[in-house]
């Protein structure tokens, strides 16, 4: 089984927290569903230089990772994924979709109200202990 390893970012600004959809995908387990975002671990890379990177991309944002959260381990019937997430703070919510197709600006109260992919939700449950 594919094993990958992924960084993804909990983006904060004004006490909420940035959600993005996912677009269709092969996968269908995925497709359509809401995640934090962030991408995968480049050789070389650590996984904090990695969040700030994508998030780059995906999002046109600068943003600074503050502490690690969360690592998260989960097996989807096509591959293995290791998520580390990070707490990110950024000085305007302005966001540029360069690959997802919605995003919310959510307080954490809200977060159970949308349709995440499965390895996002023990980072829901996480924020809202």
């Amino acid at each position: 089984m594919k094993k990958i390893r992924v960084s993804a970012a909990v983006i904060t600004h004004n006490k909420k927290i940035l959600c993005v959809q996912r677009g269709v995908n092969k996968l269908s387990y995925i497709s359509n569903k809401f995640e934090f975002p962030g991408g995968k671990i480049e050789p070389g890379e650590s996984s904090s230089e990695t969040v700030i990177r994508e998030i780059k991309e995906e999002l046109n944002m600068d943003i600074s990772a503050q502490k690690e959260l969360i690592i998260v381990e989960h097996t989807y019937p096509d591959f293995h994924i290791t998520m580390h997430t990070y707490l990110c703070s950024c000085s305007d919510d302005k966001v540029i979709l360069n690959e997802h197709i919605s995003y919310k600006w959510l307080y954490k109260e809200e977060l159970n109200t949308l349709d995440w992919a499965e390895a996002d939700i023990p980072i829901v449950n996480f924020l809202n202990k």
